[in-house]
């Protein structure tokens, strides 16, 4: 899932760039005179800039290239899976999901087979396909904002109403008042993003259980973990939960700790009803040969990617304390990236880092910025970047 942040706009060089997903507006846009959905209208892609500077810190990709041995490793299981392109893929992707339940058994602390796995296009096509099956018209989806944008947009995409849960003046997610909205609303869908984007908190198994009994008692409803960030977590998996609780589903991707955010894989792990369940609407031989072929590949390696993971945490934990020695409020983050502030012009203090060479995320959040963990290299540009910014706000205060 580019699992990335929530919606804002940003102004680059005299011109609006949508910083990070759809917006209503009054702007004309090319499809206004064509007859799409009501809901659509005044709407935008989602999308990030990208822009052409020396350091891009604003996408929480994986900064590391694929190491060569797993390169040529993809190269010969394409190789192999090219010579039957004539043919369709395996519909069920057997092996695929076989070896994803091996990783999620030895990494995240809780048995699964095959029959808990299902994988897709990335993990919003994953979230998409759970939408498909237990949202739609009628039904309505609630997460907890600021949190991962595209939860909302494909709820709008799938025709599920979109509900904005609380949260605490700290991004953690205020239980009771959380409860409360559950038992008010009465959700077909509840989403927990855990490390949450773009804040970095974690949400503690406790507060997850007390929403999946709040949303059971409620309708009952499924309750979505999306879990795109786990491997960066200070804390365990959330995995084990799912053990007899045939509501709880919990998403990952391969986009951010294999660093394969060009692959599109994302997985669910759920009880193995889920994963009928959401085989009613998936497309036939939805992920390709070469997909299939390419994600086993990186699967090989796991160990190998694993410790590039190691090393964004100790750059990620370095960034932290280095802002809030310069006197930023930083949010905790058990993510590859970091939230900081608190800004009076957000804005401002972005463009003054991009005019440094550094692109990081407005993330529409009021007063904040969050950065990417990057190389140690990269990471170093963005701090000096900000002490730049730190020393024109000091300026500008002794001026005033």
């Amino acid at each position: 899932m580019t699992n990335d942040s929530t919606t804002n706009d940003s102004t680059l060089n005299g011109r609006t760039t949508n910083a990070g997903g759809t917006h209503s507006g009054t702007t004309s846009r090319p499809w206004d005179d064509l007859p799409i959905r009501d809901e659509l209208r005044g709407q935008s892609p989602y999308g990030a800039p990208q822009l052409d500077v020396p350091v891009r810190l604003n996408t929480n990709e994986n900064p590391y290239p694929l190491p060569e041995a797993l390169v040529d490793r993809i190269a010969e299981r394409v190789r192999e899976a090219a010579r039957d392109l004539n043919r369709y893929p395996d519909r069920d992707a057997v092996e695929l999901r076989t070896e994803l339940a091996r990783y999620l058994t030895r990494t995240a602390g809780h048995q699964v087979t095959r029959a808990n796995v299902w994988a897709a296009n990335g993990s919003n096509e994953v979230l998409q396909q759970l939408l498909q099956t237990f949202g739609g018209p009628g039904r309505t989806a609630i997460g907890f904002e600021p949190s991962y944008s595209m939860h909302a947009l494909i709820a709008r995409g799938t025709g599920t109403g979109w509900i904005s849960g609380p949260r605490n003046d700290d991004f953690t997610i205020d239980v009771e008042a959380a409860r409360a909205v559950i038992a008010r609303e009465r959700p077909d869908v509840v989403f927990i993003t855990s490390p949450n984007n773009p804040t970095g908190t974690a949400v503690d198994a406790e507060t997850v259980l007390a929403l999946y009994e709040a949303a059971q008692a409620a309708r009952p409803s499924m309750v979505v973990v999306d879990e795109a960030y786990g491997e960066f977590s200070h804390h365990a998996s959330l995995l084990p939960l799912i053990e007899a609780r045939p509501h709880l589903v919990l998403s990952r991707t391969m986009s951010k700790a294999f660093g394969a955010a060009g692959l599109r894989l994302g997985y669910l792990a759920a009880d193995p009803a889920v994963v009928d369940a959401v085989q009613l609407v998936r497309l036939p031989y939805h992920l390709s040969s070469v997909t299939q072929a390419t994600a086993l590949a990186a699967l090989e390696h796991t160990d190998t990617l694993l410790g590039y993971v190691a090393q964004l945490k100790s750059e990620r934990d370095r960034i932290v304390s280095e802002l809030r020695a310069l006197g930023f409020d930083v949010t905790d983050s058990d993510a590859n990236f970091v939230q900081f502030g608190r800004f009076a012009d957000s804005h401002t203090a972005w463009q003054h880092i991009l005019d440094r060479g550094v692109l990081v995320r407005d993330n529409g959040v009021p007063g904040w910025l969050r950065v990417s963990a990057g190389t140690p290299a990269e990471n170093d540009a963005f701090l000096d970047a900000v002490r730049t910014l730190v020393n024109e706000i000091a300026k500008k205060e002794h001026d005033a």
